[in-house]
């Protein structure tokens, strides 16, 4: 059961993180590709936001803000750690070596690790749209392109995840 539990938790986390490269502006009737890979957000659109110098200045920060942390790689790694140690304990300890504490802490810590990432990194998305919303104020040809609206022009809500109904 513990095992179901732990592949399950896995494998939703992977279903989850194939949002990347869909996102598209669309430029002078031409659609562009905005994000050039998980590591490059926004990388598709520097070449026109290069232009203007707070533009640029936007770019450079939101892909700063962007890039993984320490926290979220170490807590990622001592939930991973602790979930595997309570699955691998054999014994029936108890206080704080009892592996369902072991299992369930370590669960709560990735979760954790992986709400607070995507949670920095769409409040993030902000630095983006004012980039974009500088470059069109002062230069041509204009960008159409707001991470914060989907195809049919309603809102997606950011707590992390986005999801269209």
């Amino acid at each position: 059961m513990k095992f179901f539990i732990f592949l399950t938790f896995f494998i939703s986390f992977t279903c989850l993180s194939q949002e990347t490269c869909s996102r598209i502006a669309t430029i002078n009737y031409q659609k562009v590709l905005v994000d050039a890979g998980s590591n490059k957000k926004g990388e598709g659109l520097r070449f026109y936001l290069e232009k203007d110098p707070i533009s640029k200045k936007l770019i450079d920060q939101y892909q700063a803000e962007n890039k993984p942390t320490i926290f979220s790689a170490s807590a990622s790694t001592a939930g991973s750690v602790l979930v595997l140690a309570g699955l691998l304990q054999t014994n029936k300890s108890e206080g704080i070596q009892n592996n369902n504490t072991l299992i369930y802490g370590g669960s709560i810590l990735i979760a954790l690790s992986y709400l607070s990432s995507k949670t920095m990194k769409f409040s993030s998305e902000g630095l983006l749209d004012q980039a974009v919303k500088q470059y069109n104020k002062r230069n041509s040809p204009k960008i159409y392109f707001s991470p914060f609206i989907n195809d049919s022009g309603g809102s997606n809500l950011g707590l992390g995840l986005q999801q269209e109904f």
